[in-house]
């Protein structure tokens, strides 16, 4: 049985929005990356928002936002997001990955870890 990610939806708009771009400079940068960034920040009421390429540039600059870097230590589940790198010589420089298992349907925080709630 195959079971599909995801059925896209995609409509004339979109399409119509698509071609309106390529019809110009920009493929990555411009003004509809503005236009977004200022509508999504708009949105969810806050003064800035900022339009990246992924999913892992997006955790990225999480990463950065809190803090994490030269000298830090994550620590996370032996299940992460599959292709994400967070280590010694990935670009946030963190010190050191500590992987555990954690078992499923269990929330812990903190450093060291500790569970906070069972689901």
């Amino acid at each position: 049985m195959q079971i599909p990610m995801s059925s896209p939806d995609i409509t004339a708009a979109e399409i119509e929005a698509v071609n309106r771009v390529l019809q110009t400079p920009y493929r990555s940068i411009g003004p509809r990356i503005v236009e977004f960034e200022e509508r999504t920040a708009a949105y969810v009421g806050v003064r800035h928002a900022v339009g990246v390429s992924s999913g892992t540039a997006g955790l990225h600059l999480c990463i950065i936002a809190a803090g994490i870097g030269e000298g830090c230590y994550i620590g996370m589940g032996a299940n992460v997001i599959q292709g994400i790198t967070i280590g010694p010589w990935s670009t946030i420089g963190a010190g050191a990955v500590v992987i555990c298992d954690i078992p499923p349907h269990v929330t812990a925080v903190g450093v060291p870890a500790r569970v906070i709630k069972i689901h």
